[in-house]
């Protein structure tokens, strides 16, 4: 693989591009927005103040940098590879998605904007903005689709605690497509007082490089942790895909390494449209919201339905930069069911005492089937993008525990 490939793939070009992936496909009022966002954000990063403020909330109220744990149990029950878990879950608010709100707060204080707006599906990208908007002191409005709102009802508990307003969004799927469809509607209406905190490396141009960037925090501890562990890199890196945030956080900083990475898509009940969210396994490319992109799709490029057990996976787009990892075939994308992601969910309690999120199942589920047929010494790192606090209740009604 040549070097001009690896660069495509680690940064977009100047207007927003990963490969053919990517850009600004919105209305042209938003594009002086979006250009606001971009200079704030260049100016930003290179800003000493900006950055030690950043880290030093990570530090202190995130509780980062997370473990990298050797799920021992695990292991020696499959017999095969060494398993370790990235344990995002250990952040405070109980995911990843925390580790780019605070970013998104800070850069909307910095732009002085009075209200941040934003999406969610699971609910942890809502109740983690609604957290970092207390820290700096902006209102913020969440926009959840009407079925995730019955799922996930302690997140939309939490986000109202947290001071936030939770906008139910009845149209369409009710879930989080029509979340973002909603919310980008209300941010168009007031984006001069607005900062739209996207919550994936989706959307337009600069938001996949900026979350990806925030998120890559994760990536580059599990490089510097498992090489103190294991004296080398990992031999495969497994993370689950919705809109990409936690996998490109993770994979982001070993894209140049020769290391193999896995992407696990939500294959739901059934390979029938409606019943999935296997984009980049089953989609087309096409345009949505304000991306060009993987997009599981009907014939007049309207984006299909679309399922997931795990709110926050139910997404029929993803990340410009994973749709380009994907055609260079630097990462591997694959699936795993609803039924294997609810199994993966009870066996990671039964033998760590660790519940993840339905989300991260779908990465475990895959990672018991690849180690259990890899040699003892190789090593593979779970992305364990968030806990399964939120899916309880709604595991119960399945299982009736």
């Amino acid at each position: 693989m040549n070097k001009t490939i690896l660069q495509n793939q680690k940064e977009p070009n100047n207007k927003g591009f990963f490969g053919q992936y990517g850009g600004q496909f919105v209305p042209e009022q938003l594009k002086d927005a979006l250009h606001e966002v971009e200079e704030a954000y260049k100016k930003a990063r290179k800003d000493p103040e900006f950055k030690r403020e950043y880290e030093e909330i990570l530090a202190d109220y995130v509780g980062r940098p997370s473990p990298l744990f050797f799920a021992k149990n695990l292991t020696k029950q499959l017999g095969g590879a060494k398993i370790y878990l990235k344990r995002e879950d250990l952040n405070h608010t109980g995911a990843h998605k925390i580790n780019h709100t605070i970013g998104e707060a800070l850069l909307a204080k910095r732009m002085g904007k009075k209200r941040l707006l934003a999406e969610t599906g699971a609910g942890q990208h809502g109740v983690a903005l609604a957290t970092a908007t207390s820290i700096v002191g902006i209102d913020c409005e969440i926009h959840m689709g009407a079925i995730d709102i019955e799922k996930q009802h302690p997140n939309v508990l939490r986000m109202k605690l947290l001071g936030a307003k939770v906008v139910a969004v009845e149209g369409g799927g009710r879930c989080l497509k029509d979340a973002v469809d909603s919310a980008f509607g209300a941010y168009l209406q007031d984006y001069k007082n607005t900062f739209f905190g996207i919550g994936s490396v989706v959307g337009p141009h600069p938001y996949p490089m900026m979350v990806r960037d925030f998120q890559s925090i994760v990536g580059k501890e599990a490089r510097k942790q498992i090489i103190a562990q294991e004296k080398k890199l990992p031999d495969y890196l497994v993370a689950c895909v919705g809109g990409g945030s936690n996998a490109i956080g993770l994979f982001h900083a070993f894209l140049k390494d020769k290391v193999k990475m896995t992407g696990v898509e939500p294959a739901g009940k059934s390979f029938k449209p409606g019943d999935h969210a296997a984009t980049l396994t089953l989609g087309k490319p096409g345009v949505l919201h304000g991306m060009f992109t993987y997009l599981l799709q009907d014939k007049k490029g309207e984006p299909l339905p679309v399922h997931s057990i795990a709110s926050g996976l139910d997404y029929p787009g993803v990340g410009p930069q994973h749709s380009h990892l994907k055609d260079t075939n630097r990462v591997e994308y694959v699936c795993a069911t609803d039924k294997e992601a609810l199994e993966a969910f009870k066996i990671l309690s039964k033998t760590e005492g660790i519940i993840p999120a339905l989300e991260s199942s779908h990465a475990v589920a895959h990672a018991i089937k690849l180690a259990g047929k890899l040699p003892k010494e190789k090593v593979v790192i779970i992305n364990l993008s968030g806990r399964g606090d939120k899916d309880i209740d709604y595991i119960n009604s399945i299982l009736k525990i």
